[in-house]
């Protein structure tokens, strides 16, 4: 292909990159060559793509078109490589909160945690500040259970009912690929009981949570959106994040849909059914973790998981309007993840609201405690609701063993959330502003806002190389995924998979080991760049998508698409969180002149779970006046 070679660009040393406004870095806005193609076309374009001759011919200039070549594969850089997106642990400062003492008793823990809580959450959304719309949390399900307001049987049974008129062909929601009624309303029935003898587990208890299909979760195999990864690879026993859900009684409600494979962002499937949008089922609800941002919604659950590898729990998220949540890589276990994307890829949290996505902080800040000594000292549900709801998700014994939690986790203060001060934003302007009118107005009057109430402030800086980053990560969980599947992909008849799947399958196998070295180059440089912004500002604040959720076209059902153009614009502002290593959190803050979800996305130093939560709890209370309910919408516990 040496008649084909693109100049490669060069690279100069990253410290030697003005990081400032006034830096002189040119932001390239990504131009993808490739038309929007479905049906009977994208099955053409894959046969043209697996010819022997003109395949490697095609695919070689879809990606010198593209700026691979020049920006990655050709490019000269002089940083080394760097494999993985792991941080040392760090005492960062981080201002209102609580680090649990490891010398405390186990009854003193308790009262420190409880101090460090409001009231209620719901206090600090009161006043003018108030929505109409209120989604249901897990302490709203638990409450209701404990004063008998409902029961868990009776919430599983109006769950069934939802999701069967959901699933019926004038909605086909698609939000399920697998869900077993006798399963669900066992576990509701055992749930139930164990209320009505006043011995529930925890606060977790009863409440239903959803599982996207690529965490292992019996009785139900582990698809991962496919027809036939299932059959090479069994599910034995749940991931470790599942297995603690179950421990601490949560009611498992399913397998919810994705874009097969994770490998695209709109969550288009068509062996399973494409995933509508609750606020519009004419539109895309986000990929590759559809099916988990969209249940939770449509009030089906107040959390699910999802698993974020380039913005897959955090686009979804923003496009459904919810809270999507990626902490560190490494804060939670990937053990019983599909291994799709070992060094980018990490279960994250979809949630009804920020209170739901904090209920995952407590149980790192309890280092040593057992959940049953918890239950049995706490005589106010407050605590164990936060608990056990974040012992959930982590990959920890339960039940009267030893927890250990590493690294250190701060809690955040949220009753003194609007006491925080000298809070920075860094926004790097040309980057912020690659998006549609509407989101830029949207995010920008939700920072405006947090200056207002809070009197917290924007940098402007410079992130450079945010193309090159975005194609850097493309090469590298490609490469991945390739090499995760191979052995599976060898005993596989393509015509099991889908269309579009398998144009992303044969990209993903073209890359070389030079294309993968100077991907992680670029990592290098990256992690370099955000740590020298992370001096200026406390977190990075960008909208969560370039694009709110766009048309579901009719031919795109059955052989799923080719849209890079809208693609490339969902993922724009969440490679960072994934490539890095960094946590995430997108939260709501209105609505284009569709009536579609928009989200704002803070981006953190490595363990800087608290100060995110924090600004994402503030983002809320000043935005929720505006939120609104979706079109499809289910109130389980029947109080509207």
């Amino acid at each position: 292909m040496g008649f084909f070679k693109a100049t490669g660009k060069v690279y100069k040393p990253a410290p030697e990159v003005n990081l400032g406004a006034d830096s002189d870095e040119f932001y390239i806005h990504p131009e993808v060559k490739a038309p929007r193609v479905a049906g009977l076309l994208v099955k053409i374009f894959v046969w043209i793509l697996e010819s022997w001759i003109i395949g490697p011919i095609v695919v070689y200039i879809l990606k010198k078109d593209n700026l691979i070549h020049k920006l990655v594969s050709f490019a000269e850089i002089p940083e080394s490589p760097v494999f993985t997106s792991t941080h040392n642990w760090e005492d960062i400062p981080e201002q209102n909160v609580s680090l649990m003492k490891p010398e405390l008793s186990p009854a003193e823990r308790v009262t420190e945690a409880m101090n460090c809580l409001p009231a209620t959450l719901e206090s600090m959304l009161t006043g003018e500040l108030c929505s109409g719309f209120k989604r249901w949390t897990i302490r709203d399900f638990h409450r209701a259970y404990v004063t008998g307001e409902t029961t868990p049987l009776m919430v599983a049974q109006r769950f069934l009912m939802a999701v069967k008129e959901c699933s019926g062909p004038n909605l086909n929601m698609a939000f399920f690929i697998n869900y077993d009624a006798g399963d669900i309303i066992k576990q509701a029935e055992e749930s139930s009981l164990r209320f009505q003898q006043g011995t529930p587990i925890s606060a977790l208890d009863g409440v239903l949570v959803a599982i996207k299909d690529e965490i292992d979760c019996k009785p139900y195999p582990t698809t991962g959106g496919t027809k036939w990864l299932h059959k090479l690879r069994g599910c034995e026993e749940d991931a470790a994040c599942v297995r603690q859900l179950r421990a601490c009684g949560a009611i498992l409600i399913g397998k919810t849909n994705m874009h097969e494979l994770g490998a695209g962002t709109s969550g288009i499937n068509p062996h399973y059914g494409s995933t509508r949008n609750p606020y519009n089922i004419n539109r895309v609800s986000g990929g590759s973790s559809s099916g988990s941002a969209a249940v939770v919604c449509a009030g089906l659950c107040p959390v699910a998981l999802g698993v974020d590898g380039g913005g897959s729990v955090r686009m979804p998220a923003a496009l459904c309007g919810v809270v999507g949540f990626k902490p560190t890589s490494g804060r939670l276990s990937n053990s019983g993840v599909l291994p799709l994307n070992w060094t980018v890829g990490m279960p994250g949290i979809l949630a009804a609201t920020v209170e739901d996505a904090l209920i995952t902080l407590v149980f790192l800040l309890l280092s040593i405690v057992s959940i049953k000594l918890y239950y049995d000292l706490a005589c106010d549900q407050v605590l164990l609701f936060w608990f056990c709801s974040y012992a959930a998700i982590c990959n920890q014994p339960l039940q009267g063993q030893t927890i250990y939690s590493q690294p250190e986790l701060n809690f955040p203060l949220l009753a003194t959330t609007h006491t925080m001060n000298n809070i920075k934003f860094a926004k790097s302007e040309k980057w912020f502003n690659d998006c549609t009118e509407d989101i830029r107005n949207s995010c920008n009057q939700a920072l405006k806002l947090l200056d207002k109430h809070y009197g917290w402030k924007t940098v402007n800086v410079t992130v450079p190389e945010i193309e090159e980053m975005r194609l850097a990560h493309y090469v590298t969980i490609g490469s991945e995924c390739t090499a995760s599947l191979y052995k599976h992909l060898e005993n596989t008849n393509n015509s099991e998979i889908g269309w579009d799947t398998r144009v992303a399958l044969s990209v993903y196998g073209s890359f070389s080991s030079l294309d993968y070295l100077n991907a992680q180059r670029i990592r290098n440089r990256q992690m370099y760049f955000h740590n020298e912004i992370f001096k200026m500002a406390d977190v990075i604040v960008t909208p969560t998508t370039g694009v709110t959720a766009y048309p579901l076209q009719n031919d795109a059902l059955e052989s799923g698409e080719l849209d890079y153009i809208n693609g490339a614009a969902l993922v724009r502002f969440s490679i960072a969180g994934n490539f890095l290593g960094l946590p995430a959190i997108t939260v709501m803050v209105g609505y284009d002149q569709g009536g579609l979800p928009i989200g704002l996305q803070f981006i953190g130093r490595p363990w800087s779970e608290a100060t995110l939560l924090h600004l994402a709890f503030a983002v809320q209370a000043v935005s929720s006046k505006s939120y609104t309910k979706p079109r499809i919408f289910y109130d389980l516990l029947k109080k509207d």
